[in-house]
C-alpha cells in the first residue's frame, strides 16, 4: 500500500529531527520509503511565540495495516521525546499518515486523509513535490488544491 507522511518539527535542531526521522521510516517492518520531499521552513501554527517548524513529507510502500503503521509513527515520535501537552504546540517531532492509498479511514485513532492536509501548504506544496499527478480519495486532482493553499511564506531549505 502507498501511504503517505507528514513530518514535522521546531524543537531541538528541527532539521536534524525531520533528517533523522525520514531515515527511520526506513526502519519500520515491511515499509520502505520510496522518496522524500525536500524540507521546507513554515511558519509555526497553533499557540503564539513558537519558533518555526520544519517540514517534509515522504512516500511509504507498507504492508502495514493503518493503525500499525500508526503505532509505528507514533513509537518513532516517542525516541524523538514527542510531548502531547498543548494542542498544535510545539514539538520535537510530528508524523502523521495524509493518505493510506485511496481509502477514508474514520476511527477513533485515525483520520484519513489527514483533517487538515488541504489546509496546510507546508503538507500540500512537498506532497505535490514528490507526487504532482496524485489523486486524492474523492477523485480530486492534487493540484486543484495548491491553487486554494498558496505557498506564502513557505519555502524550501533543502532537497
Amino acid at each position: 500500500m502507498r501511504a503517505y507522511i507528514g513530518l514535522g518539527s521546531n524543537l531541538d535542531d528541527p532539521q536534524q529531527q525531520v533528517s533523522q526521522a525520514l531515515q527511520e521510516l526506513d526502519g519500520i517492518e515491511r515499509t520502505e520509503v520510496c522518496t522524500t520531499s525536500a524540507l521546507y521552513r513554515s511558519d509555526p501554527v497553533g499557540p503564539p511565540g513558537q519558533p518555526d517548524y520544519v517540514n517534509a513529507v515522504a512516500a511509504l510502500e507498507t504492508e502495514l495495516a493503518p493503525e500499525a503503521l500508526l503505532d509505528a509513527l507514533q513509537a518513532i515520535e516517542q525516541a524523538h521525546q514527542r510531548v502531547r501537552k498543548i494542542h498544535w504546540g510545539p514539538r520535537t517531532l510530528d508524523l502523521d499518515i495524509l493518505l493510506y492509498g485511496n481509502q477514508v479511514i474514520r476511527t477513533e485513532r485515525l483520520t484519513v486523509p489527514h483533517a487538515w492536509m488541504l489546509e496546510r501548504n507546508f503538507v500540500l506544496w512537498p506532497l505535490a513535490e514528490i507526487a504532482p499527478d496524485l489523486q486524492l480519495p474523492d477523485g480530486t486532482p492534487l493540484r486543484q488544491h495548491l491553487d486554494l493553499c498558496p505557498m506564502g511564506t513557505l519555502e524550501k531549505i533543502s532537497l
